[in-house]
């Protein structure tokens, strides 16, 4: 994606620098300061109220606190890493497949089993997005401009950029791009001659820490950077960056493929492995009218307004507000001499193509004219992606343009002395009107429904053991996603029936379709209840209904069926004490059906 300083400026190659811990300014120290600030303050609301969940998008914050549950019950317990079968029961969910964020989680098994899943997912999304910002001040600073300002606002924008601040509201792992810039850094460090094997294992340390945080980040990192080194070797001409790039680029990938091999098979080929996402899904594009838009987390966005040019909330990827398009572009037109600023504002039009979807859609219109995406969703790599999300990986490109726009800017007041105040008045000017109404407000949270008393005062064991699991109602989905986070509070000890988790299509129609699904096959009593808590009349309870139950509670070996209060409780209540033909406990804030009898006696029949 980038060039490292001596790469923007076509010199010679840079003295070594100090370590980095070794030359900290006071100016440094107060850079860190600021992105540990605002990420409390984004994060704020999920401290302050800890029992409040993110409200635009609380499916994924419950699925990610069943994950740190995993990565810890993998330290504590040594369970295998790839796999659970703590959810969706018997058939279980692909961890390579989801976002198992494995890299975090392990590493967070201390704060998970002290505090809890809830809290550790607090601290795992605060310090995604300190620890980002961060890492952008520092490999800014040392490697690509001088003045500590230009590193500051170039980094500022890249950790707290629109389409960071909105997948915090919901997707931590994509927020997590702290390794991004040392990648980058890494990778146009491998052409400067000596120590390929170093820096080729180095540089693959990077990308399997990466990629157990979040493949889809890792992808588009490397689709950038592979485009950039491309043009930049075919521009510069040096063979003596050439041969050394590509015998340590030749160690990164042997290294790299070495430690993934296995995993990534069992992300494409393990059990409940899916071959693609869904076409709702695929189709997902940015409007092209986002681009100049501002995002609902903006303070200077619309909800309305925002939420016509976005799927949801959570991938508002393309909001960059005209004043940033405009200096973007007049910055790259000031730097168009450089050939990897030009290279860079390339690359960003790409990405924004890519993003488009297949049909390009203009303000909330759809139009007939194809997108690029349109020839390449069906790519078999690519089918896995969201088009949409690749403007996200804009947000990096301009930062590192703004980084380099003002350290021109600062290079230019010593050069001319006498045009500092103009440049100064002029360039504070330009990027506070593009990136003051692009700043940050706080995540939108809302109360969370506790964890009930069944599972807290630990009344679940006497009927959820090894031969059995818990069944709730309704069960676990997109729209009801409680029962992953009663699970993820007993560490995984409780194991749930049904999932909200990418899972392969099981259409009996179509064997072959395995298309990504984000929750378990249709079966009848999931079926029942979704449509009953949806507000659906209750059908006639019939023998085969009956029948049809008795096979589902057997399918997911039930210890017992669990209802907490919630709309339409009275009706999903109902509905299965007929099914079952007897009535339910009160226990611990929640009516229980004990049907191990049901279950492990194979002449039982219900009515």
């Amino acid at each position: 994606m980038p060039a490292d300083r001596t790469e923007v400026e076509a010199g010679p190659a840079a003295a070594p620098r100090p370590r980095w811990w070794r030359s900290l300014t006071w100016r440094d120290v107060l850079a860190i300061t600021t992105f540990i600030g605002v990420a409390l303050f984004v994060t704020a609301p999920l401290w302050l109220n800890l029992d409040h969940e993110l409200r635009d998008d609380p499916q994924d914050h419950a699925f990610f606190e069943w994950m740190l549950a995993h990565g810890a019950r993998v330290v504590t317990d040594g369970v295998y890493p790839f796999f659970s079968d703590r959810m969706n029961y018997p058939d279980g969910v692909n961890m390579m497949a989801n976002t198992s964020v494995l890299a975090v989680s392990l590493p967070m098994t201390p704060v998970t089993v002290m505090f809890g899943p809830h809290v550790a997912f607090n601290a795992f999304l605060t310090l995604a997005l300190a620890l980002t910002g961060i890492s952008w001040y520092l490999v800014l600073s040392r490697q690509f401009v001088t003045s500590r300002l230009a590193a500051w606002v170039g980094a500022l924008f890249a950790a707290f950029a629109p389409s960071m601040i909105s997948h915090a509201g919901g997707h931590p792992n994509i927020v997590s791009q702290f390794l991004v810039p040392l990648i980058i850094w890494r990778t146009l460090a491998l052409r400067t001659p000596g120590h390929a094997v170093r820096k080729g294992l180095v540089l693959a340390g990077l990308l399997v820490w990466q990629a157990f945080i979040n493949l889809e980040i890792l992808f588009m990192t490397a689709v950038g950077l592979g485009i950039f080194c491309a043009v930049m070797a075919a521009t510069r001409r040096r063979r003596t960056e050439v041969i050394p790039f590509l015998r340590a680029l030749g160690v990164t990938a042997v290294a790299t493929l070495a430690v993934l091999a296995y995993p990534l098979s069992v992300q494409f080929f393990g059990p409940q492995s899916y071959h693609g996402l869904s076409e709702l899904v695929r189709y997902f594009g940015a409007d092209l009218g986002s681009f100049t838009a501002y995002a609902q987390r903006s303070i200077a966005g619309n909800s309305l307004t925002a939420a016509k040019l976005a799927q949801n909330a959570a991938e508002e990827n393309a909001f960059f507000g005209w004043g940033l398009v405009i200096l973007f572009f007049g910055l790259v037109a000031w730097m168009r001499r450089n050939a990897a600023v030009v290279t860079l504002a390339g690359l960003a039009v790409f990405f924004g193509a890519m993003s488009l979807g297949p049909r390009i859609q203009l303000n909330g219109v759809p139009t007939e004219v194809p997108g690029l995406w349109s020839v390449l969703h069906s790519v078999p790599i690519l089918s896995s992606a969201v088009p949409t999300r690749w403007a996200m990986a804009i947000a990096p490109m301009i930062a590192i343009v703004l980084a380099l726009g003002c350290q021109k800017a600062s290079d230019l007041m010593k050069a001319q002395p006498s045009a500092r105040g103009l440049v100064r008045a002029g360039m504070i000017t330009a990027v506070a009107m593009a990136l003051v109404p692009l700043a940050p407000t706080p995540l939108r949270t809302a109360h969370m429904e506790p964890v009930p008393e069944f599972v807290t005062s630990g009344a679940w064991r006497q009927y959820i053991d090894d031969d059995h699991t818990l069944v709730t109602l309704p069960l676990p989905d997109p729209n009801y996603p409680d029962p992953l986070r009663w699970s993820a509070y007993t560490g995984h000890d409780m194991r749930i029936a049904s999932a909200y988790a990418l899972l392969p299509n099981q259409n009996p129609l179509d064997p072959t379709d395995r298309t990504a699904l984000f929750a378990p096959p249709w079966r009848p009593t999931s079926g029942l209840m979704s449509s009953i808590k949806q507000g659906n009349p209750t059908p006639e309870i019939t023998p085969t209904r009956r029948e049809m139950t008795l096979a589902d509670l057997r399918f997911w070996k039930a210890g017992a069926i669990v209802l907490t209060p919630q709309e339409r409780d009275m009706d999903m209540l109902r509905a299965m004490t007929k099914l079952l033909g007897f009535q339910p406990t009160w226990t611990g804030g929640a009516w229980v059906w004990d049907v191990r009898n049901l279950v492990d006696d194979p002449k039982t029949i219900l009515g």
